[in-house]
């Protein structure tokens, strides 16, 4: 789970890329790539085979830099992709060959790592183990991700009995060791075995704090940081260990003011304070809210940056106040279509999602299939989304008349096929009463009508954070 920050792409080998999920990559799918078809050329070696895989990004990234294409989000996917296909089609040539070596398994085996393909990964790496006279160093690389895979694949007792022996074999690397214990945190968490995961959770955190100072990449090791820290804050609130949840809220703030980042430092402040409001401390809420805006001034000594927390704290400030509270009823509404108008006074009893937006606003759209998926899913379990937006006189350049804007947002709605009503205002009201002078803000209120979710912008993490809020809404009755 990316908090903090996105990583373009990771390099492999010693520092692989430790996400790879259980999805199967087809390898009779080509890459769309000018890489030559291995068939057509002298056979290469499984070594170069993998090579030419774990380099794929890299060099594809600087033939797009070359060629001065602008990075997006649907490239990088496609680029991943790609190199996924590649893996996939030399780990099967390579299964082909004759008289393979423990080297070639191990190379055969980081092939299907790269394609997601754990099965084909733990059988090569089997062979590695078993095989004589072979580098410790891989072998123990070979073991962590044999642990990896077990974890993923909730075969605990083999991922535990193979990280032991990895623990107890020289040398080991605090990177492994990282990725092996988060991994097996985040799954016993989804195998609902809390006290596994703390257990394992508090390793790979301590793992990562000694990994900071060497991390070739700020942002990376940032990432892992956070994650990391999180991790352990999740579990303890999941197992409603409220004390231990507190200590490592407080411990991720410190620690941001350790690696000198106000982005991390306001991301925990802002944790705090809204753990504090859903486990009903809502004083301590605020007073917390107050004191960080001190403390972060003898935490900072820049202006610059004390500003830059100070500010996203501030704008903050609503918002802490609204959560836990009556939702502020709907004003000065002037069109609700396709359907009727509705008082969220009589849509107690169901979860509403207020979806603040605007036609011009990009990241709004992007949320758009999100919201089409849970309209559709959850609707009938309680669920009423409500698109909240209002006339903008003036944004299109010249100014438009609101019969004219409704026009047009009626358009909009049906060439996005959206499936759930507008809530069109006249005015800025909604948004001030929310906080939700920026867009997109997600507002989320319980069948009681209590504000239980408030968040400002959008990504991969908010958006499975929502989904999962929606999930447990609809769970209370």
């Amino acid at each position: 789970m990316h908090r903090f920050t996105v990583i373009f792409f990771a390099c492999f080998l010693l520092t692989l890329n430790i996400s790879a999920q259980s999805g199967r990559v087809n390898p009779n799918v080509p890459p769309k790539s000018n890489s030559a078809d291995a068939n057509a050329l002298a056979p290469l070696t499984v070594r170069q085979m993998f090579d030419e895989a774990n380099s794929y990004t890299k060099t594809k990234f600087a033939e797009y830099e070359r060629k001065k294409m602008p990075y997006s989000e649907k490239l990088r996917l496609q680029t991943v992709r790609e190199q996924k296909q590649l893996a996939a089609k030399y780990a099967a040539t390579a299964a082909k060959l004759a008289d393979l070596t423990g080297e070639d398994f191990y190379y055969a085996g980081l092939l299907h790592w790269i394609a997601e393909n754990l099965d084909g990964a733990r059988e090569n790496f089997d062979k590695v183990l078993a095989a004589e006279n072979f580098p410790i160093e891989k072998k123990q690389t070979a073991r962590s991700i044999i642990t990896i895979v077990a974890a993923k694949q909730k075969r605990f007792d083999e991922a535990e009995l193979t990280l032991k022996d990895y623990l107890k074999t020289d040398p080991t690397k605090l990177t492994e060791r990282a990725r092996m214990e988060s991994e097996l945190a985040k799954n016993y968490r989804a195998a609902n075995n809390l006290t596994k995961a703390a257990a394992h959770a508090a390793e790979a955190l301590r793992a990562t704090k000694a990994l900071f100072q060497d991390s070739a990449s700020r942002a990376k090791g940032l990432d892992e940081l956070l994650d990391a820290g999180m991790t352990v804050y999740e579990i303890h609130r999941a197992a409603e260990n409220q004390k231990e949840a507190d200590a490592a809220l407080e411990d991720l703030r410190k620690t941001a003011v350790f690696v000198e980042s106000p982005s991390f430092y306001y991301y925990a402040a802002d944790q705090q304070i809204k753990y504090l409001i859903e486990t009903k401390r809502k004083p301590l809420a605020l007073e917390t809210f107050k004191d960080v805006q001190l403390q972060t001034t003898k935490d900072f000594a820049e202006k610059p940056v004390q500003n830059f927390i100070l500010d996203k704290l501030k704008r903050r400030e609503k918002q802490y106040k609204l959560l836990g509270e009556i939702a502020p009823e709907l004003a000065d509404v002037d069109k609700v279509f396709p359907g009727q108008a509705q008082t969220l006074a009589d849509l107690r009893g169901r979860v509403v999602l207020l979806d603040f937006w605007a036609t011009w606003c990009a990241p709004c759209i992007e949320t758009f299939p999100h919201l089409k998926e849970w309209q559709q899913n959850f609707a009938k379990d309680g669920l009423t989304i409500l698109g909240m937006t209002r006339y903008y006189a003036g944004t299109y350049g010249d100014k438009m008349e609101n019969a004219a804007e409704f026009e047009l947002l009626t358009s909009f709605r049906k060439k996005h096929e959206l499936n759930y009503d507008f809530v069109v205002a006249s005015g800025q009201a909604n948004q001030i009463n929310y906080g939700a002078t920026a867009i997109p803000t997600a507002v989320l209120i319980d069948r009681k009508g209590v504000v239980r979710y408030l968040e400002s912008g959008t990504n991969d993490s908010r958006v499975e954070e929502m989904r999962e809020m929606i999930v447990k809404l609809l769970a209370e009755k």
